[in-house]
């Protein structure tokens, strides 16, 4: 491959679920929909948010999983994941699919070869 695949064009291993007629796609090509809403105020850049997420490349594999804190917007984590976590809710489950250009890149990244489309789970368990 020469270059990094689009969303659209990826196969999806089955065991993922994943349905982009029934995904939000956002302007700069990252995907995502709403498995929960959650309650209270939507998280915006600058809020201290902690998340519980697993991720997985578009095989099904998983590559991390886990909880941590970041500061949402300030460049602590790669951009899709700043873009997929703005707006939710505490209590909220969203899925984002993260197209290369906001995630990895070419550069890959431990277990995540370079090019590759991200999918996270990711539970927003706190905002403060």
């Amino acid at each position: 491959m020469t270059g990094p695949e689009t969303i659209e064009d990826a196969e999806f291993d089955a065991s993922l679920g994943i349905n982009l007629a029934n995904m939000t796609r956002t302007a700069s090509g990252l995907y995502y929909e709403d498995i929960e809403v959650g309650e209270g105020a939507p998280a915006v850049a600058g809020d201290d948010v902690r998340v519980g997420y697993s991720g997985r490349l578009t095989d099904g594999t998983q590559f991390d999983s886990g909880q941590f804190p970041f500061r949402l917007g300030a460049g602590q984590v790669v951009p899709g994941f700043d873009e997929g976590v703005t707006g939710m809710r505490v209590g909220g489950v969203r899925r984002i699919i993260i197209p290369p250009a906001l995630g990895y890149g070419s550069r890959g990244s431990g277990p995540v070869p370079p090019n590759a489309i991200l999918i996270f789970r990711i539970t927003l368990l706190s905002i403060g």
